[in-house]
C-alpha cells in the first residue's frame, strides 16, 4: 500500500509541473499500474475472501478527455471496478489531463510518512533504483589491473617497483591475489627479504612480474629454502643470481629442489661442483620440466652419437643444449657433421656452435666453399675454427677469415 501511495504522489506532482505531453505519458504509466493491481485483486478474491485486504483502497479519481478511471472502496469485499479506455492514438497528444485528488489524499500522505524502512525483497521504482550506489566489485578476469591502480595502494606501490601489471593479470588468479594483499603487512617484509638475499632493486619488479605468487608464500618457508641452498655451498651471489634469473625458484619446496639437484648429479653423472655450476649458469633447470631435459640427453647420445663424457663436457659449456628445441638441435648437428664434415670430437671442443643460427652457419660455410677456404681440420693448413666461424661479425669474418670484402659476401648471398 505504501508503494502505491508513493506512486500516486509522484504522479500527482509530475502532472502539475510537467508539460502536457509528459503528463499524458505519466497517466498511461499509472493506468498500467492500476491494471496490474486490479488483476492481483481479482486473484486474491477468487482464492478466498479472508485474504482480501480489509483496510480497503482509498478512493482515487483521474479525469481526462476521453478517459476515466474509477475504483471504489473494497471494505465490503467487492471487486474493484474499472471504467477506462486508453486515449485515442490520433488525438491523445492534443488532450490535456486534469487530476482531481479525492478527500482521502491527506490520509495517503500519512500512510506514506509512516512507512517502515524498505525490505531487501520489496520492489522499488526506477527513480529509486538509479539512486542506489554500490562499491565497485573486485575485477573479473576480463578487467585490467591498471583501472584499479588509483584506488589500490598495493598496486600503485608495485607499479613504482617496476611490476608489469599487464603481464601479471594474464596469470591465473594473480590479479585477485594482489588486490587482496596489504602492501605494509604482506608485501614489504618479502621485498626486504629478497633484498637481504642479494637481489638488486632493479630486479624486484621483473621477479614479481614473473612470479607474483611469491608474495603469498610463508616467510618461514622462504627462509628455509634459502638456508637449504646455502647449505649446499651456494654462495650469496650465486643465490641472488639464481633467484633473479629463475623467479619461481623460491616457490619450490626444499624436497623438490633437493630432487632436482640429485637428478643432475646422478642421471648426467656430474660431480657436485659441476652440478652446482650447471644450475647457477642456468637456474631454470631447477624450475622447468624435466621431460625435455631427459629427451635431449637421450637424443644427443642415441641419435647424434655423442659419448657420455662428451655430453658432460658439452653440458658444462652450454647448459642450454638440455632445453633446446629437439628439431633444431638435430638439424644443426646434421649440417655440421654430415654437410660440413666436422667430427664429434671437434664439436665437443666447440659446442657454442649449437647456440648459433643455422642460417648464419650455412651462409658463411657456402661462401668459404665458393672461395675454396672451407677448412675445419686443425691438422690442415688454413684451418678455420668453429668459434671464429660463428662468433665474428660480418666485417671481421670477411676480412680475416674469408679474405674478401663485405660487398663480395653480400653479392654472393644474393645469388643463393
Amino acid at each position: 500500500m505504501a508503494f502505491w501511495a508513493r506512486q500516486i504522489s509522484i504522479w500527482y506532482l509530475s502532472v502539475k509541473t510537467n508539460s502536457v505531453a509528459n503528463s499524458i505519458q505519466q497517466l498511461r504509466k499509472t493506468h498500467r499500474t492500476w491494471m496490474q493491481l486490479h488483476e492481483l485483486s481479482v486473484l486474491s478474491f477468487l482464492c478466498t475472501d479472508n485474504h482480501f485486504p480489509q483496510h480497503g483502497l482509498k478512493t482515487y479519481r483521474s479525469v481526462s478527455l476521453g478517459s476515466r478511471l474509477q475504483s471504489t472502496n473494497s471494505n465490503n469485499g467487492q471487486i474493484l471496478s474499472e471504467e477506462t479506455n486508453l486515449l485515442s492514438p490520433v488525438n491523445h497528444y492534443q488532450q490535456q489531463a486534469e487530476v482531481i485528488p479525492s478527500s482521502d489524499t491527506k490520509t495517503l500522505y500519512e500512510v506514506w510518512e509512516d512507512t517502515p524502512p524498505s525490505s531487501a525483497l520489496e520492489e522499488i521504482s526506477e527513480e529509486e533504483a538509479v539512486q542506489i550506489v554500490a562499491e565497485p566489485p573486485l575485477p573479473l578476469g576480463s578487467f585490467t589491473l591498471q583501472d584499479y591502480v588509483d584506488r589500490s595502494e598495493t598496486l600503485s606501490q608495485l607499479v613504482l617497483l617496476g611490476v608489469d601489471l599487464s603481464k601479471v593479470e594474464k596469470r591465473p588468479n594473480a590479479g585477485q591475489l594482489l588486490l587482496r594483499l596489504d602492501f605494509e603487512k604482506d608485501i614489504r617484509k618479502r621485498l626486504l627479504f629478497l633484498k637481504d638475499v642479494g637481489v638488486e632493486d632493479n630486479q624486484l619488479g621483473p621477479i614479481l612480474t614473473q612470479n607474483p605468487y611469491i608474495l603469498a608464500v610463508d616467510m618461514e618457508a622462504l627462509e628455509t629454502r634459502v638456508a637449504y641452498l646455502k647449505s649446499k655451498k651456494f654462495g650469496k651471489e650465486a643465490v641472488a643470481r639464481m633467484v633473479s634469473r629463475a623467479p619461481f625458484l623460491l616457490s619450490f619446496s626444499v624436497e623438490r629442489l633437493d630432487n632436482r639437484l640429485g637428478f643432475f648429479q646422478k642421471e648426467l653423472g656430474l660431480s657436485v661442483q659441476k652440478t652446482r655450476d650447471l644450475v647457477v649458469s642456468l637456474p631454470r633447470l631447477l624450475t622447468g620440466s624435466l621431460e625435455p631435459i631427459k629427451e635431449n640427453w637421450q637424443v644427443c647420445q642415441v641419435e647424434l652419437g655423442f659419448r657420455r663424457n662428451e655430453m658432460q663436457h658439452i653440458v658444462s659449456k652450454i647448459p642450454k643444449i638440455l632445453t633446446a628445441n629437439k628439431r633444431k638441435l638435430i638439424e644443426t648437428f646434421d649440417y655440421l657433421h654430415n654437410v660440413m664434415g666436422i667430427p664429434h670430437h671437434i664439436l665437443t671442443n666447440f659446442p657454442q656452435v649449437f647456440n648459433s643460427k643455422l642460417l648464419r652457419v650455412k651462409e658463411r660455410h657456402m661462401f668459404l666453399t665458393f672461395l675454396g677456404r672451407a677448412q675445419y681440420d686443425p691438422a690442415q693448413p688454413s684451418y678455420i675454427s668453429l668459434d671464429k666461424l660463428v662468433s665474428m661479425p660480418d666485417e671481421v669474418f670477411c676480412t680475416e677469415i674469408a679474405k674478401a670484402s663485405v660487398k663480395d659476401f653480400e653479392k654472393f648471398l644474393k645469388t643463393l
